[in-house]
């Protein structure tokens, strides 16, 4: 079969996709990734990638859209707006996305269309040929909710295609472990591509003290620096070597002896070697700590970095912290809670315990 997958044009968004879009290949499908972006370097996984996002710019939308609705906006900088921010941003988004979308999928033809939540754009193409769409989540919301406040702001673009609402579809995919969020669909165990770069062979093994990885987001923008300027503030102090993943400037200008730095790595094969994981709060570092079992702070912070963290700290494996309440304390408790290294195991086990995006295959084919 020919299967379209579609993702909004970020590499939070299409990374999470590419597994299950590389089983599809691998087991004798035609697949064709249409993103844009930064989501455009998922073509180094080996996969056909059309831009459906020529120049896109997710600043520009944002300094187009929350100056209209200032208590959303301020509501999204604190994490607090749920999806309301988000049906904003990415409904403007996917009313620029629906005709490449659908014009792309009118010349190629698929048999089956797979979106991601905030890709509703795949949906209405799905819809105008009349094959089955399949929603694939990669976040750690429930994807209906994050459809419903998308589509809200998707009217005009329904019109064009003729719909006046999305039908529901013939499937979806649920990644997150139910211990930790609520999604509905078949459950998929959590895997992602995680692009470039070369692992040093020093952090392929435990080093003479634990090891706390440290990163920021792909995104830029207000909020986005993350923890690693108070991590450096109180690193001096924690008996750890601490190493921070493609740090900004500032944060690496200045640093104490236990903190190393390196460039963009495949974190997940530096992971079995480290102790723990601070982050910035998006859900692909999120799942990354939760699959290999390690606790983690995630930040709280603009978007659903909030909802994120919280989800973590409830479920007992790691801590949500504002950033400039990362401490030595809170370092060192990261390295020695055990409550927090039991939690983190048991969802990681949670995890191992889904079906890997290789079962998932015959089931999508078989919706066709």
């Amino acid at each position: 079969m020919r299967v379209l997958v579609v993702s909004a044009p970020l590499v939070g968004h299409v990374f999470p996709l590419v597994p299950l879009a590389v089983a599809l290949r691998d087991a004798g499908h035609d697949v064709l990734l249409a993103t844009g972006g930064g989501g455009l370097t998922a073509a180094d996984a080996g996969l056909a990638v059309h831009d459906i996002a020529p120049g896109f710019d997710f600043g520009r939308i944002a300094l187009r859209v929350f100056p209209r609705h200032p208590l959303i906006a301020r509501a999204e900088m604190a994490g607090t707006a749920g999806t309301r921010g988000a049906g904003l941003l990415f409904g403007t988004l996917n009313d620029q996305l629906t005709d490449p979308v659908v014009a792309l999928a009118a010349r190629w033809r698929p048999d089956l269309v797979l979106h991601e939540p905030f890709a509703v754009a795949g949906a209405v193409a799905a819809a105008r040929l009349d094959v089955p769409a399949v929603r694939q989540e990669n976040a750690l919301f429930d994807g209906r909710d994050l459809v419903r406040a998308t589509t809200a702001r998707l009217g005009a673009a329904l019109r064009r295609h003729g719909l006046t609402e999305l039908p529901p579809p013939a499937a979806a995919l649920a990644v997150a472990p139910p211990s930790v969020a609520t999604q509905a669909g078949w459950p998929m165990r959590y895997d992602s591509y995680i692009g470039g770069g070369e692992l040093p062979a020093w952090l392929r093994e435990p080093g003479e003290r634990q090891r706390i990885l440290v990163t920021r987001s792909t995104l830029t923008g207000p909020g986005d620096r993350g923890p690693m300027p108070a991590v450096v503030a109180a690193a001096a102090q924690v008996d750890a070597e601490i190493v921070l993943v493609r740090p900004d400037e500032r944060s690496a200008r200045s640093l104490p002896d236990n903190v190393r730095v390196v460039d963009w790595i495949p974190l997940d094969a530096a992971m079995p070697a480290s102790a723990a994981l601070v982050h910035h709060g998006g859900a692909g570092s999120v799942f990354g700590a939760l699959v290999a079992g390690l606790p983690q702070i995630a930040t709280v912070g603009p978007g659903d970095r909030r909802h994120n963290a919280e989800l973590v700290a409830r479920r007992g494996a790691g801590l949500a912290l504002r950033p400039r309440d990362i401490t030595a304390q809170a370092l060192t408790r990261l390295l020695t809670d055990d409550a927090l290294r039991t939690a983190a195991g048991q969802v990681s086990r949670e995890i191992a315990a889904m079906p890997p995006p290789t079962d998932l295959v015959a089931r999508l084919a078989a919706l066709v």
